[in-house]
């Protein structure tokens, strides 16, 4: 019978780490040391100040119906006062409401709605909707102005 030999192989001299402890050691090391020297992608940046954004108002409004309900997917319409077609054209949300940004500074704003844009659009009695009267919204500085369009 033979005797088995135990064989001892040293990966190098002694008091060195094995190799793929050193080129993990290695590509940590390079991989903080470029973190630490180049800018961080995560960070919020300034945007530079010709994209920088312009000052807004908002009129904000909700659609109610005649039993004072708010009305889903009623097409609202808003112009300036000095101009004669829409400017802006919306939907009001499963709420009635809608939203619009328009130009900070003083002027007034016409928000309507028409008839042949509620013709899919039923009260709970099963009767046609009418639009109510225009609404004026007049906007001085960067505010938010609340309205609400009354349905017939």
């Amino acid at each position: 019978m033979r005797k088995a030999r135990t064989v001892t192989i040293r990966s190098g001299p002694p008091g060195r780490f094995p190799r793929r402890f050193r080129l993990a050691l290695f590509w940590g090391f390079a991989v903080l040391l470029l973190t630490a020297l180049l800018p961080s992608y995560g960070e919020a940046r300034p945007a530079p100040p010709d994209k920088a954004q312009k000052p807004y108002a908002l009129i904000f409004g909700t659609v109610w119906g005649p039993n004072d309900r708010p009305v889903y997917g009623v097409k609202v319409k808003i112009r300036r006062s000095d101009k004669k077609r829409a400017q802006w054209e919306l939907y009001s949300d499963h709420q009635g409401e809608f939203a619009q940004r328009v130009p900070a500074g003083q002027a007034d704003y016409v928000v309507w709605t028409e008839a042949k844009d509620l013709k899919n659009i039923k009260s709970l009695d099963n009767k046609q909707l009418q639009p109510g009267p225009e609404v004026t919204v007049h906007v001085t500085y960067d505010e938010r102005q609340d309205i609400g369009l009354h349905l017939k």
